[in-house]
C-alpha cells in the first residue's frame, strides 16, 4: 500500500465523529470503516449480513420462508445496506455526525460501484448487482433520503411527504423485484405505490415515538385543522393526555385524512400479483398485507397515534404468514 494512501486513509479515520459503540461493532465500522484498505472476503461479508437479517426485528422477518432459496443471500445483503444506511441516519447521536457518517457511506457505494468494495455490505453487494444487473440509483435514493432527514424534520404539504418516500421506500420495491428478475413496468409502478404506502403507514404509527426519539413529524401541517401542531403535539407526549379541548379532535380529523388517503395504494397489491411470475405473488403480497393490516389497526386505534403506539401482535403476524405460505401453494399449482 501507498504510504500516502495509508497516511489519508488513516486521517480521514481520525476525523469522524464518535458514534455509538453498539452500533460500531454492529455496522462493522470497527474492522471496514474509514480509513480500512483491506476488503473484507466474500464469504465473510455473506455471513455477516446474514447475521444482520437475522437479528431483524421488523413486522414481517426477510428471510421468510417465501424468499426463493436461491436468492435468499442476495435478500439478506440489500437488507443489511439498508439496516446499516437506516442506523447511521438514526442513531449516530446527532444530525452532524449522521450527515458526516452518511456522506462517508454514500461514498463507499459509489467505489463499490466502481469495482473497489472493502466494507462486507459492498462485498456482499457486488456479485448481487453484477447478476442482476442493479444500479447504483436505487441504492443513492435511499441515502439521499436519510440525508434529508438531517435537514428536514416537518413537512407542510403532502406532496413533500410523497416526494421523500419516492426516495425512503420506492428504491426497496425496485431492488426485490430487481432480484427477483422482474423488470415489468406496471409491476414497478405498483411496487412503489405499495412502497410508498407502506412508508406513510410506518410514519401514522410511529409519530409519537418520531417525535419523542428523533425531533420529526412526517405529518404534513397543511392537513391539520388546528394551530401550533408542533407545541401541541409535543405537550400531548409529555403531559400524556390533549393539552387542550380541541387537539385530539383536530388530530384525528388529520390522521384520518392521512389514512384515507394511503389506504388505496394498497389495491395496487392485485396489479402487482398480475405482473409478476406466479411463484413471487405470495411473498410480496405478505410485505403489503402487513402493511395493510397495520393501517387497519391504527384505524381501530380511532387513530390516537399521538398518544400511543398500535400494532400487530405475534399472534396476527403469524396467521398473515401462514396466509401467505398457502397462497403460495395455491400459486404453485
Amino acid at each position: 500500500m501507498d504510504d500516502r494512501t495509508g497516511n489519508a486513509s488513516t486521517a480521514l479515520a481520525t476525523a469522524m465523529p464518535d458514534l455509538p459503540r453498539s452500533l460500531v461493532v454492529r455496522a462493522g465500522l470497527d474492522r471496514w470503516g474509514p480509513g480500512a484498505n483491506v476488503p473484507c472476503g466474500l464469504a465473510h461479508a455473506q455471513e455477516f449480513c446474514a447475521r444482520l437479517a437475522g437479528g431483524a426485528a421488523e413486522n414481517f422477518s426477510v428471510m421468510s420462508g417465501l424468499v426463493p432459496a436461491s436468492a435468499r443471500g442476495e435478500f439478506q445483503a440489500i437488507y443489511a445496506f439498508c439496516r446499516i444506511s437506516d442506523d447511521l441516519g438514526d442513531e449516530a447521536g446527532d444530525r452532524a455526525a449522521a450527515t458526516a457518517w452518511l456522506s462517508w457511506w454514500r461514498e463507499a457505494l459509489g467505489r463499490s460501484f466502481a469495482g473497489h468494495a472493502v466494507h462486507p455490505v459492498f462485498v456482499a453487494l457486488q456479485p448481487v448487482v453484477e447478476r442482476h444487473g442493479l444500479e447504483c440509483e436505487p441504492f443513492d435514493a435511499l441515502l439521499r433520503a436519510f440525508l434529508r432527514d438531517q435537514v428536514q424534520d416537518r413537512y407542510e404539504r403532502w406532496d413533500d411527504l410523497l416526494s421523500y418516500c419516492r426516495e425512503s421506500a420506492d428504491p426497496v420495491g425496485r431492488l426485490v423485484l430487481g432480484v427477483l428478475g422482474e423488470h415489468d413496468p406496471a409491476a414497478i409502478a405498483a411496487s412503489d405505490a405499495i412502497c410508498t404506502a407502506l412508508q406513510l403507514t410506518n410514519h401514522w404509527q410511529d409519530a409519537r415515538r418520531d417525535l419523542i426519539e428523533r425531533n420529526r413529524i412526517y405529518v404534513p401541517s397543511e392537513l391539520f385543522p388546528g394551530e401550533c401542531l408542533d407545541e401541541r403535539f409535543r405537550s400531548t407526549i409529555e403531559v400524556g393526555h390533549a393539552p387542550d379541548r380541541e387537539f385530539l379532535t383536530q388530530w384525528r380529523a388529520c390522521l384520518w385524512e392521512c389514512v384515507a388517503r394511503t389506504a388505496p395504494m394498497y389495491e395496487s397489491i392485485g396489479a402487482l400479483e398480475r405482473a409478476v411470475a406466479p411463484q413471487h405473488r405470495a411473498l410480496l403480497w405478505l410485505f403489503a398485507e402487513g402493511g395493510r393490516r397495520t393501517l387497519a389497526r391504527i384505524e381501530q386505534w380511532n387513530v390516537e397515534t399521538c398518544l400511543d403506539r398500535p400494532r400487530l401482535w405475534a399472534p396476527e403476524k403469524a396467521w398473515i404468514v401462514l396466509q401467505a405460505v398457502l397462497r403460495a401453494r395455491r400459486n404453485a399449482r
